[in-house]
């Protein structure tokens, strides 16, 4: 186990317990509620943007790449967690934290939420840096609050960090393989009038 990895946990997590609000503000982020429907409702802006036709059209490709990153991420992380089991910062140094979250079973690294959040950031900030900056904020908060909940070590952020944003980039030059089959969902859609 890393040291510094173990420390940085560690002295986080003892700031909670000191100023109740803002641990009950922690928990609230760090719920598996918030940030996941913050980013659902991201997702769904992001799908309806767009002034033109065809920038509304590049917004929904994004999208589509988006949300074909997000489930591509779960797979990822599953696919790393049967090859390696990192336990949880709780499990190996319970008694020097202060749980705010309920503890999960799965494995610690990657972080999966913060995967899902930087996937769905990646996309956003594809089309539009503004937004997109702000999601990859968002999804930051997301994984500082579980690292302050006292349920992900430093590094697993950042390697749910990487493995979001490396599996959009593999997302999106998929995509130009299957661009036939995306352009045609779409126009479905559009069909539908759900576009």
């Amino acid at each position: 186990m890393n040291s510094l990895d173990a420390d940085l946990v560690i002295r986080l997590n003892g700031l909670s317990g000191n100023i109740a609000i803002f641990d009950d503000l922690m928990r609230f982020v760090a719920s598996d509620y918030l940030m996941p429907l913050i980013f659902s409702l991201c997702m769904l802006a992001l799908w309806f943007s767009g002034r033109s036709p065809a920038e509304r059209a590049k917004y929904q490709l994004a999208t589509l790449v988006g949300i074909s990153a997000l489930a591509l991420s779960n797979i990822a992380v599953w696919l790393i967690n049967i090859t390696w089991e990192r336990p949880r910062p709780f499990i190996d140094h319970g008694d020097q934290l202060n749980l705010l979250f309920y503890p999960p079973t799965d494995p610690s690294f990657p972080a999966n939420p913060v995967a899902i959040g930087f996937a769905a950031a990646a996309a956003a900030w594809s089309v539009n840096r503004k937004f997109g900056w702000w999601m990859f904020a968002a999804a930051s908060l997301y994984g500082f609050s579980r690292l302050y909940a006292g349920v992900f070590y430093p590094t697993d952020i950042v390697g749910g960090a990487i493995v979001g944003v490396a599996v959009f980039g593999f997302t999106s030059y998929l995509r130009r393989f299957l661009e036939p089959l995306v352009t045609t969902f779409v126009r479905l859609m559009r069909g539908l009038s759900a576009a």
